[in-house]
């Protein structure tokens, strides 16, 4: 009996191997949707959205009412969600006969419908804040929305990870720690932002939270598009 790489995630014993033509597709979807959100909030954010600071400002005020940038944003949220979508069924087939794996790809989906739901609840621009606008109830709404998301986040992912050996059980708890430590940072800047203060470092702490999420959904696509064989 071959001894696995214990650099390789690997697949428990009854996993599935080797993706087929349908799930491949369905699988790569996840990768394609990292790549949009980052493309989409960073290149595409800095195109159109003059004096932006990515440092300092939160992602959720390139949507907000008045952002040049909320339009394009939206149009790709929902290629965004439709991507995960795909993934989610991908994840699903490719999980057959592995319920961890089967109830991620289900988390998936219900993440990617939670999307939309931000649409009637954006975020209180800062200039909004200043004039005396702010709209309790949405951004009261925002929040709430970036708690469900956040705990679909951490549940799909340890839904997954328990379908693995060791090295990506570690990697995905390492990822969990960091979307739990960055959004608790995150938290912290909200009475800033609702009285219109500075937040400095606002915009950093977020992507770092984001950024650990889109890289995990990334790593979990190559990894079930490589078809590692099964653990020993």
């Amino acid at each position: 009996m071959s001894t696995p790489d214990p650099y390789t995630p690997q697949l428990r014993r009854d996993g599935p191997r080797r993706p087929d033509t349908a799930s491949t597709v369905l699988l790569a979807c996840g990768i394609v949707s990292s790549l949009l959100y980052v493309g989409a909030h960073e290149v595409l954010a800095a195109a159109l959205y003059d004096g932006y600071n990515r440092f300092d400002q939160a992602i959720s005020e390139l949507t907000s009412i008045g952002a040049p940038t909320r339009a394009p944003l939206t149009v790709a949220g929902f290629v965004y969600d439709a991507l995960i979508v795909a993934f989610g069924i991908g994840v699903w087939r490719t999980g057959r006969g592995v319920r961890p794996l089967r109830i991620a790809g289900v988390l998936l989906v219900a993440y990617a419908f939670v999307g939309p739901l931000w649409l009637p609840f954006p975020m209180t621009g800062r200039e909004d804040i200043e004039a005396g606008a702010a709209m309790p109830l949405a951004d009261t709404m925002h929040l709430a929305l970036s708690v469900v998301t956040v705990s679909l986040w951490c549940a799909l992912i340890g839904f997954a990870a328990a379908a693995f050996g060791t090295w990506f059980r570690v990697y995905s708890a390492g990822t969990v720690a960091t979307i739990l430590v960055f959004g608790a940072w995150t938290g912290r800047y909200v009475p800033a932002v609702a009285a219109a203060e500075p937040t400095p470092g606002m915009g950093a702490v977020e992507r770092v939270m984001f950024g650990a999420f889109v890289l995990w959904i990334a790593v979990l696509a190559v990894v079930l598009l490589a078809g590692h064989p099964a653990s020993s």
